[in-house]
């Protein structure tokens, strides 16, 4: 049986919304995170007076942050690798791993991964440049192979002119695939190898920015395609040995075969619902894991619908003005949470809101409402 001891001290590299939202279920397991972020105004800085200010990309800064820790985790994986391969070896434990970051930051070898080990997923070839790719491969997804985040970094082309407008560096070329639904399917796992997963999840994605708009919990999987998501996330954590909360993005095809888009090894947008709708949540999931806790349960309380707020993507960056949030305020079933961000940009996430119903079509109803009243923008 898993051991319980609140008095790890803990550092997490990075203190955007991810770092915020687990600052209660720390407090709820008697742990005082420490933060490392290059932005004194970062989410979790009104929150905590345990923020290290510095770049989680500098070798020397982490290493110096992680020294003195018990576990090193984080909310971000664009960190700096070496460093926590330095600190593995002085005996701290980081989670998700090194070696987990070192493929999951580059989109290549987390492909390649997946194929060496037998995990579905779309046809890929890597390519240094997109010069000389033929028209007769039209169309395909473009991917960079590193620093994607919320959208960036992927490019749909279909013509030439997508071509010269998409970026330059090593890259991922997908086959472009009929997508039917767009999954994810979150899981915990902690050193004692135990397993926890939370019930499929649905996503719907704006076209434009590639952002998830919103999702809903349970998914229309049938039993059969949900037992066979399950089993795939539960093979791919396990063979990538990950200590932590993972997502891991899935593609239904219309002729129902699964397929692996990709994975984030922290916390992940398609959780957030998890704070109101399951018993445990994703972030104090992810905190038992990396502390070697007992897993909570990831029962639903009842189905939910989440809408992301992202900045309007007609307006200038500057400091944030909220339009529409009086009917939000007074919905007794949903539930705000603002990521505290002093500056809005068009698709910057800003916020999300949670939408529980016993009754998945009228939350489905009530959330499309909502998505369209609400605006966060930089003028009225």
């Amino acid at each position: 049986m898993n051991s319980f001891h609140p008095q790890i001290k803990l550092g997490v590299l990075g203190g955007g919304q991810l770092g915020q939202m687990m600052i209660p279920g720390a407090l709820n397991l008697g742990l005082a995170p420490f933060f490392l972020d290059p932005n004194p105004d970062c989410s979790v800085a009104r929150y905590t007076d345990q923020l290290t200010i510095g770049s989680f990309q500098d070798y020397e800064t982490v290493v110096s942050f992680g020294r003195d820790k018990d576990v090193i985790t984080v909310e971000i994986e664009h960190v700096n690798v070496e460093a926590l391969e330095q600190l593995e070896s002085q005996g701290i434990k980081v989670f998700p791993s090194s070696k987990v970051l070192r493929i999951v930051q580059d989109k290549g070898l987390q492909k390649q991964f997946y194929m060496d080990n037998g995990i579905p997923t779309s046809d890929f070839s890597l390519i240094e440049s997109i010069d000389n790719v033929p028209e007769s491969e039209f169309p395909f997804v473009l991917k960079a192979r590193t620093g994607g985040y919320d959208g960036k970094g992927v490019k749909l082309v279909r013509s030439q002119s997508d071509l010269q407008q998409a970026f330059h560096g090593p890259l991922v070329k997908e086959m472009l695939i009929d997508v039917e639904k767009e999954i994810s399917i979150l899981l915990a796992r902690n050193e004692a190898g135990d397993i926890q997963i939370y019930p499929a999840i649905e996503m719907v994605f704006d076209p434009q920015t590639n952002l998830v708009t919103q999702l809903f919990a349970p998914s229309t999987l049938n039993s059969t395609q949900q037992a066979e998501a399950e089993e795939m996330a539960q093979n791919l954590v396990e063979k990538i040995d990950m200590v932590g909360i993972l997502a891991v993005e899935l593609f239904l095809t219309p002729e129902g075969k699964i397929l692996v888009n990709e994975i984030a090894p922290r916390p992940h947008n398609s959780g957030h619902h998890t704070i109101e709708a399951n018993y445990t949540s994703q972030f104090e999931q992810h905190l038992r894991a990396v502390c070697g806790f007992p897993l909570g349960s990831t029962e639903a309380i009842a189905p939910a619908v989440m809408i992301n707020l992202v900045g309007d993507v007609e307006s200038d960056t500057g400091v944030p003005q909220y339009h529409g949030f009086t009917r939000l305020l007074q919905t007794g079933n949903a539930f705000l949470h603002l990521y505290g961000k002093n500056s809005v940009s068009p698709a910057r996430k800003m916020g999300h809101v949670t939408i529980l119903d016993s009754d998945l079509s009228e939350a489905i109803k009530l959330g499309s409402e909502l998505e369209h009243q609400l605006k966060i923008s930089t003028s009225v």
